[in-house]
């Protein structure tokens, strides 16, 4: 391969510059991948719903951004304050759904800056008139669940909450992955033949019935679900380390590095990682979309977050609960599908880039 180099004039005389070779390509299998049209419009569109997820304080909030009441500023995202600081007469935190206190923040020439969509996750609408959950209307846009909390701010703090699961997910399971198949090909013999019965063993656990009987005996959370799949996410990933381990141990300059003394430990990492991270980096949306999916089916069954947490799957099983409000439904079937079908196509795209045969 011809190696790209740039010439420098600096004093009179000619320096040679190199580009480095992890860098040269890198820039191609990135233009590579924004060639792959789909899978690069989804990532951008991935990238900002989730930085809009981010902010979704700032988006869909029953507090408002900023008050100026009386010549000073006040930020209730950020810090409470009580009802006698805006004239009230409690101690309390300030409610800014109560009238008089949004006729004391808006009046008089004081102001209060309230984001887009006056709900949050668990804001209950106690001025709707008639039965939960209650369909679209001017304040609430994509209605109200079977509590009259606002969905579309369920759906928003929810895809964050499945994002960052998800993302966590992934780079537990990756690591534990990585480490497990490297040791595995690396070393080989007994100790990847004890590997293989190990992960044979592990992976014939009932791990819904492992899930059942922890949710009985733990308070559920979040800590708790990422801890227990975590102890499964790793084993398909593994096998794929070790494969690429497997094949590189026995290449020339592996055994050029151990004749010379260098370290397993340098070996592996500096050497042998960097030609087997093809797989694992192509197989990330793929995972990523899988750990979203776990937790929305045990939220659907009722084995993940506590109820009061903003979840896809609580929102499905409402739904299935009450057929007739479709908008519990649509929305979140829609907003899940999407998600899966951008994580699907930048897989995909991933997958065409880094493949050597197309390079």
């Amino acid at each position: 391969m011809k190696v790209l180099s740039s010439v420098k004039e600096k004093d009179g005389s000619r320096t040679l510059e190199r580009t480095p070779r992890e860098v040269r390509l890198g820039y191609r299998r990135w233009r590579r991948f924004k060639r792959n049209r789909r899978g690069y419009v989804s990532l951008v569109l991935f990238g900002l719903f989730f930085m809009l997820s981010l902010g979704a304080e700032l988006i869909s909030n029953d507090v408002p951004i900023l008050v100026i009441y009386n010549g000073n500023y006040y930020f209730p995202l950020l810090h409470e304050y009580s009802e006698k600081v805006f004239g009230g007469d409690f101690e309390t935190e300030a409610d800014y759904k109560d009238p008089y206190i949004l006729e004391r923040i808006t009046s008089g020439g004081n102001h209060a800056f309230f984001p887009l969509n006056r709900q949050s996750f668990n804001t209950i609408n106690l001025t709707i008139d008639g039965p939960v959950p209650s369909p679209p209307t001017r304040e609430n846009i994509l209605g109200t669940d079977d509590r009259g909390r606002d969905v579309f701010a369920r759906l928003l703090y929810g895809f964050r909450l499945s994002v960052l699961f998800g993302f966590a997910l992934t780079l537990v399971g990756t690591l534990v992955g990585i480490i497990t198949g490297a040791i595995q090909g690396f070393f080989g013999g007994r100790t990847d033949l004890l590997f293989q019965r190990f992960i044979e063993v592990w992976s014939a656990m009932p791990e819904l019935y492992l899930l059942i009987i922890f949710a009985s005996i733990f308070k559920p959370s979040v800590l708790l679900l990422l801890i227990l799949l975590s102890l499964f996410s790793w084993m398909g990933l593994s096998d794929y380390v070790r494969a690429e381990f497997l094949k590189g141990r026995n290449m020339e300059y592996v055994k050029a590095a151990k004749a010379l003394g260098v370290s397993n430990v340098t070996i592996m990492v500096r050497h042998l990682l960097p030609n087997g991270m093809t797989p694992v980096i192509t197989f990330l949306p793929f995972r990523m979309s899988a750990s979203i999916l776990a937790l929305t089916s045990l939220d659907f069954l009722g084995l993940g977050v506590p109820p009061s947490t903003p979840s896809l799957g609580e929102l499905l099983a409402q739904g299935k609960a009450n057929i007739d409000a479709w908008w519990l439904s649509l929305t979140t079937f829609t907003l899940l599908v999407g998600t899966l079908v951008l994580l699907i196509f930048i897989g995909e795209a991933l997958r065409e880039t880094f493949d050597p045969r197309k390079m």
